[in-house]
């Protein structure tokens, strides 16, 4: 029998952040209710905690935050109650690990009729939105709409809790169509970038560059499968690029940094009719001369978003090692500890993916 109430982290406001006991959540018809096992903290958590407009609006962006709500959308639970039908609509069982993409569709609007479920015009995503409570806590409800998969229970938890953004990272990946003879650059080797990283070289491409400020993280990147890693702050990096391709510039460029200067620099270095994916949630707004996209570049901007369509093929990767998630789990931390958690996600100078086991 489940107790009445649970442990959880809420936001209350920027900054405001509180472990707090609340009620667990009561399921009805096709709902599920999980205690989860782990759960990851997301660069956009660290953003949310210190009030980026693009979040908590501004005069150019709605807010799109709702507190008092509970964060978190890198999840793994273990089922603990069904409602009616449940079972039988999402394919899991009392006992059977299961996650929901971050996003609980509305499946009424236009992109959710077309089965572009990902860009719901509704947009409710875990831990962000009333409607989607999210994973920092003991317990959480996936609602009726969400989009369940179950998870195999011999992927260890703290593996298990990437299968959000490596879905993440195969999206944009797909998103940038890369051919056996491109030149790839990844721009920003946090733990979606190293993602991206490991799913670009699926692809074969003839040659894989990593981007970052970090020395530690590229040295990761290396040992993932770069063929080569470079640093903006030690050389000129799109010299550098540039004197690799003859001068003609990367095929592909993803930009991962979350930095307006990573959307400046992949500009700069992608050769003309090129295909460029922007991935990161800014912090702050990038400004740059559009001429370059269409009069001198004629580039492809891609935007990626979420992982549609993407989770069966994480849980393969990771399941068969294709992506080497225990090389990116370096710190787990009781969901008490979720300041430091949040603390060690800021800086990152040690850490790749955080991780909470409530």
């Amino acid at each position: 029998m489940l107790p009445s109430s649970m442990k959880a982290v809420v936001c209350h406001g920027v900054g405001d952040y509180r472990l707090e006991e609340v009620p667990i959540p009561e399921v009805g018809p096709d709902e599920v209710l999980v205690r989860i096992d782990a759960t990851g903290v997301c660069a956009s958590d660290v953003k949310a905690a210190h009030g980026a407009g693009r979040i908590w609006g501004s005069d150019e962006f709605p807010a799109y935050i709702q507190p008092p709500v509970i964060p978190g959308h890198e999840f793994v639970g273990t089922v603990v109650a069904l409602g009616e039908g449940a079972e039988a609509k999402h394919g899991v069982s009392l006992g059977d690990r299961a996650i929901a993409e971050q996003i609980v569709p509305c499946w009424q609007c236009r992109f959710c009729r077309r089965g572009q479920y990902w860009m719901c015009e509704q947009h409710d995503i875990f831990g962000f939105r009333q409607r989607a409570q999210g994973s920092w806590a003991e317990y959480m409800k996936f609602p009726a709409d969400s989009v369940v998969h179950k998870v195999p229970a011999d992927l260890p938890v703290e593996i298990a809790a990437l299968i959000e953004p490596l879905a993440c990272a195969i999206h944009a990946v797909e998103r940038a169509s890369i051919e056996l003879d491109d030149t790839v650059v990844i721009a920003g080797m946090g733990p979606i970038g190293l993602c991206m990283l490991q799913v670009a070289r699926l692809k074969s491409p003839a040659s894989l560059i990593a981007l970052d400020v970090r020395e530690k993280r590229l040295e990761v990147a290396a040992r993932l499968g770069a063929d080569l890693v470079l640093s903006p702050v030690k050389e000129d990096v799109i010299a550098r690029v540039m004197d690799l391709t003859e001068g003609y510039g990367c095929d592909v460029y993803i930009e991962v940094t979350g930095s307006p200067k990573g959307v400046h620099q992949g500009l700069q270095m992608i050769r003309k009719l090129g295909r460029f994916v922007e991935f990161s949630v800014m912090a702050e707004p990038a400004t740059v001369d559009w001429s370059i996209i269409g009069d001198q570049k004629e580039l492809d901007i891609l935007g990626a978003h979420l992982g549609p369509y993407a989770y069966p093929k994480a849980i393969r990767f990771l399941q068969d090692g294709s992506v080497d998630g225990k090389a990116l789990v370096t710190h787990t931390l009781p969901l008490e500890g979720f300041a430091e958690a949040l603390a060690i996600a800021e800086k990152g100078e040690d850490s790749l993916k955080v991780v909470m086991l409530p």
